[in-house]
């Protein structure tokens, strides 16, 4: 028996000593000399009839997976699917508002008027959960109904696992999955489906990463704040409306890439600290390009993710709708709740370079991001006490974007409070949903906690940094 022992710790230690000696890409070029051995065999054996399949197929790897190409070619589809979702949504969220939030809710209100609800019940109802609802359904179910299909129709051609390859490298430095690409780009529709995708990870490790980073996507359900935010602070600083659009869309685009690289920041940390270890060594298969099939596509995108996790945002956006009318309504010493915890939050905000106003907006809008902004003209109002704005207390509202910018402005807002409202839209605890889901994913309370409040406190970090920097350069200008 210790002869045994003894025989299997030099084992053992040999192995050790001869990894070291065969260096840190043993596995690729063992993988690399077993598939060139397998075309070598392939092409002396097998003979082909599809050729120009073949040249076809080549033609777009080089040009899809080429070191020169590769990279531009997938940040300008990026770019188009985003302008796509984003533009081709504007639209139906219109209608879907008009619909929604002017023609039914008046009618809602006329009907318990008329069966004479209580005033406190119907506010809860109908101001409140209705409104609420109503609000993640205009905003949220366009662009997903847009970015899926579109997502799948990329996937159904065979590009996405280019994409992987593309960016596998990358991934790999920081000690992550290759395939992470694809469920960062998931979220940028949603970050609860990024979280189910992250199953395409066998890893347990690399899941887990590929898990908590994915909050560093920006969802549909920000889109919103980053625009109006950036139109009108960013974009409205220049004169051409034209050249203001193009700066406030590069603003948006500038906003998406400090999330990838706070993706592969926090993916480096997190593999060499909390999840230690190397990324694993996977053989990525690229399958033939094909025509995507455009009606299971459609049937698959719509029902299977754009339902599934637009009934997930609505389960949580009810008690939000009705947390917000009563925060609105609910008063005591002669002001309401909502402008209590505001007037005890502004402190603390103002030292971040934000205000009272957005912190309780980001609480109550944990459910789903949509409601931030209809949640901060509400608040807003509530405050400055504007005259002849909005519906009425705890109702959410839209103003044109010009009465949005007065608004604000009257509010107390500045540059710093917008630059930090957007850096703050990308690093903030992800919505109740993507929560549920990654504790579904997961069945792990630590992580799941860790998902929630990395972001976060990474969000306050780099606020009150940013407000001190922008303070001491503007020579203590406080906002």
């Amino acid at each position: 028996m210790n002869n045994r022992d003894s025989n299997a710790e030099d084992i053992l230690a040999q192995a050790a000593s001869l990894r070291w000696e065969l260096g840190e890409k043993v596995h690729e070029t063992l993988m690399e000399s077993i598939f060139e051995e397998a075309a070598g065999i392939a092409n002396d054996v097998v003979s082909h009839t599809g050729q120009k399949a073949k040249v076809w197929d080549r033609s777009l790897d080089w040009l899809f997976t080429s070191r020169l190409t590769g990279f531009p070619i997938m940040f300008a589809l990026l770019a188009g699917v985003l302008w796509l979702t984003i533009t081709g949504a504007n639209v139906p969220s219109s209608w879907l508002a008009w619909v929604l939030l002017d023609t039914v809710h008046p009618l809602l209100k006329q009907g318990a008027a008329f069966i004479h609800m209580p005033w406190w019940l119907a506010g809860v109802l109908i101001d409140g959960m209705y409104m609420a609802t109503a609000w993640v359904v205009s905003v949220m179910l366009p662009p997903m109904a847009i970015f899926f299909p579109l997502f799948t129709l990329c996937e159904d051609f065979g590009y996405l696992p280019r994409v992987a390859f593309n960016m596998d490298a990358l991934f790999k430095k920081v000690g992550a999955h290759g395939k992470q690409a694809l469920t960062m780009s998931m979220g940028y529709g949603c970050n609860a489906a990024g979280i189910v995708a992250c199953r395409i990870i066998d890893s347990p490790r690399e899941r887990l990463i590929a898990i908590i980073t994915n909050n560093f996507a920006v969802c549909n359900g920000r889109w919103p704040t980053l625009f109006l935010i950036s139109s009108i602070f960013i974009g409205g600083m220049v004169s051409s409306p034209l050249l203001g659009s193009l700066v406030s869309s590069g603003t948006v685009l500038a906003v998406m890439m400090l999330g990838v690289l706070f993706t592969f920041g926090v993916s480096w940390l997190l593999s060499n600290t909390m999840l230690r270890g190397e990324a694993s060594i996977y053989s990525l298969e690229l399958p033939p390009y094909r025509p995507p099939r455009f009606w299971r596509t459609m049937y698959t995108s719509l029902i299977d993710r754009t339902i599934y996790v637009l009934w997930r945002a609505i389960v949580f956006a009810l008690p939000a709708g009705a947390v917000i009318w009563l925060l609105s309504n609910v008063t005591m010493g002669g002001e309401t709740l909502a402008v209590h915890i505001i007037h005890w939050l502004n402190p603390f905000g103002v030292l971040i370079g934000l205000n009272g106003v957005i912190l309780l907006a980001y609480i109550i809008a944990i459910p789903a991001n949509e409601i931030v902004i209809p949640t901060v003209l509400m608040l807003t109002v509530l405050t400055t006490g504007t005259a002849g704005v909005g519906a009425g207390n705890g109702v959410m509202f839209e103003l044109s974007e010009g009465d949005t910018a007065a608004l604000l402005h009257a509010g107390g807002w500045t540059l710093l409070t917008a630059v930090n409202l957007l850096l703050f839209c990308l690093l903030h605890n992800p919505c109740s949903t993507t929560v549920f889901t990654i504790w579904k994913e997961t069945r792990n309370l630590k992580w799941t906690t860790v998902a929630a409040l990395l972001p976060l406190v990474m969000g306050l970090l780099t606020c009150f940094f940013v407000a001190q920097v922008w303070r001491l350069v503007a020579g203590g200008v406080t906002p």
